[in-house]
């Protein structure tokens, strides 16, 4: 290995090997070693590396680790892409944050394409390039000490890989050479931070990307670009482009290429495995689009392992739950895991994360709350809201569900949510579903004027909830709050939505509980009630006179219910003009009354 002449740039002198102090020449050695570029500056000390030997020469330029190949039809995520450059113009460092699936390996992989190509194009030549994965810090280490060996650092050994890596990072500090690290995927920041570079010299720049989003991810200066998903422009462009470069342009349908991105969530990695399932099926949208809302399908049918034609290396579910391990492991309250359950069944949109700080939750999740040790299993200690907010903030860090402040509503998307739903054991759906539909309706407003905003987004969540959980919330009777999506509709107006909803209820509830059971009567009675609003007064008078019929019939003409239904079937009659009608029921309800 050949010796380091150490010249010392702050005297007048140098020290050559055994102490003898030379004048002279200190110039030229120092302006030779800069024209090589063997020359590296450490706190005032300049470290002159001669020439290695024969046979021995460096390379250049110096790639270690394997870009990732761009994917068929890429979308240059435009905006993100010019965040990330102006970043780079200004010295930043970049991380590119975001869940599993949105491209930022390939975002990441066409910004380090470019920087490659481009400065090789114009001369000026990027000298090292390094891709590594950094979900471990094993593989940090692994490619800093290959790069180390191709450069032919002095002191370097294959026996020591870890000291060969830290003089690779001596060496990015210092060099005047150009060099860009890609940080790919990761996991831990606190372990990948001693490997990070020091790139506060122009001539270096580093890219990471990681599913996190710590603070400590934007400290020392970094630059966090959080990536979202396709926009529908993206989605649209991505589709056409990839069945007609495929040679199948017919399989493309504008409007359908809509749906479906909008039933994929925009999420780039399951528009690749979906385009390349039609592609290999032969499949029409339509036929897609029937299976993928079948509720019964699994993703692992709908984006097989088959249709990764990217070379991901992991199948869509595993894609977007690889967090949960990592979750679990830094999850004190042990809550994460029960908590994604319920949140799985929410509406993707958002719900309020003061559900799970409701009676039935913390109940729910006292629980189904993993013991810390066997025997503690018998007792289970009450759940704290210190603990919810604690679980919910795991979830955020490791990108699972994302949160814009503290009271905000808590989203997941709509393909983590399916995934994570398939891991919910099937004895254990029904009592985490009446979990998550017991803490809507403790939240619910008495009256909706009270909360607008908050009536809407529950009854978007008891749809959600109740599409992924059928028919659990209808056994084994009907959860009221089916009932009150319904009254909510039409307290705020909603009229038409009422009706639709309403038939929709009364269809499942003769399926499951069939026409003469009390909440198939109920339902009927909410589409009444639908129908009078939305001003279709025959349609109610018609359907409250058999409704009328059936709870005497069933119930008796004195059952609270009955005297109900005979009370709305006079204000119908009222309603209609017959006015004489309405005065004769509503003095039999008045006689029924006292």
């Amino acid at each position: 290995m050949a010796a380091v002449t150490s010249i010392r740039s702050a005297e007048t002198v140098a020290e050559a090997p055994g102490g003898v102090v030379e004048r002279s020449g200190q110039r030229r050695i120092r302006q030779q070693a800069r024209a090589e570029r063997d020359v590296t500056q450490v706190a005032g000390d300049m470290h002159v590396y001669p020439p290695p030997v024969p046979g021995r020469s460096v390379e250049w330029p110096v790639w270690v680790g394997s870009v990732p190949r761009l994917a068929a039809a890429f979308q240059p995520r435009t905006t993100m892409r010019m965040r990330a450059s102006e970043a780079q113009s200004e010295g930043s460092e970049v991380v590119l944050s975001g869940v599993g699936g949105v491209g930022k390996s390939q975002l990441a992989g066409s910004l380090a394409r470019d920087i490659r190509d481009l400065e090789r194009s114009e001369g000026t030549g990027l000298d090292v390039l390094v891709w590594t994965r950094a979900d471990d810090p094993d593989q940090i280490i692994t490619a800093y000490a290959e790069a180390a060996e191709q450069l032919r650092l002095p002191g370097v050994s294959q026996d020591d890989s870890t000291a060969a890596a830290r003089e690779f990072l001596k060496w990015l500090a210092a060099t005047e050479r150009r060099w860009l690290v890609v940080l790919d995927d990761i996991t831990d920041p606190a372990q990948v931070e001693e490997w990070w570079p020091d790139s506060g010299a122009a001539n270096g720049w580093v890219l990471a990307t990681t599913r996190r989003d710590d603070a400590q991810l934007s400290g020392r200066g970094r630059t966090l670009i959080r990536l979202g998903l396709y926009t529908p422009e993206e989605a649209r462009a991505y589709l056409h482009r990839r069945l007609a470069d495929a040679g199948h342009p017919h399989l493309h349908n504008a409007d359908q290429a809509d749906e479906l991105a909008a039933e994929l969530g925009h999420l780039p990695l399951a528009l690749s495995h979906a385009a390349a399932y039609l592609i290999n099926k032969r499949r029409t949208m339509t036929d897609y689009l029937t299976l993928l809302r079948d509720t019964d399908s699994r993703l692992g049918d709908l984006l097989p392992p088959s249709a990764d034609t990217e070379g991901y290396g992991r199948p869509v579910a595993a894609s977007l739950l690889i967090s949960l391990e990592a979750v679990e492991e830094a999850d004190t309250t042990r809550l994460a895991r029960p908590l994604l359950h319920l949140a799985s069944l929410m509406d993707p949109l958002g719900h309020p994360a003061r559900l799970w700080t409701t009676p039935p939750a913390l109940e729910h999740l006292r629980t189904t709350r993993p013991p810390q040790r066997r025997r503690l299993r018998r007792h289970r200690p009450a759940v704290t809201e210190a603990e919810i907010h604690s679980a919910l903030e795991c979830l955020r860090t490791y990108a699972l569900t994302t949160q814009d402040t503290y009271t905000a509503p808590v989203r997941m998307h709509a393909l983590t949510a399916r995934a994570v739903r398939e891991t919910i054991p099937s004895h254990a759906l029904p009592a985490t579903a009446h979990a998550a539909a017991e803490a809507i309706r403790s939240l619910w407003p008495a009256l909706d004027h009270q909360d607008r905003e908050l009536s809407a987004t529950l009854r978007a969540n008891t749809v959600h909830l109740d599409q992924h959980t059928h028919p659990a919330l209808w056994r084994p009777t009907t959860h009221l709050c089916i009932r009150l999506v319904s009254s909510s509709l039409r307290e705020a107006g909603l009229y038409r939505q009422a009706i639709e909803y309403d038939e929709g209820t009364v269809q499942r509830s003769n399926e499951i509980h069939g026409p003469d059971h009390p909440d198939t009567l109920n339902a009927r009675h909410d589409l009444t009630n639908s129908y009078s609003g939305a001003g279709r007064i025959q349609d109610a008078l018609d359907l409250r006179e058999r409704v009328l019929a059936d709870r005497e019939r069933l119930l008796g003409n004195d059952h609270p219910n009955t005297l109900d239904a005979r009370h709305n079937l006079a204000n119908s009659y009222r309603d209609a003009g017959r006015i004489q009608d309405a005065l004769d029921l509503a003095e039999q309800v008045l006689a029924d009354h006292e």
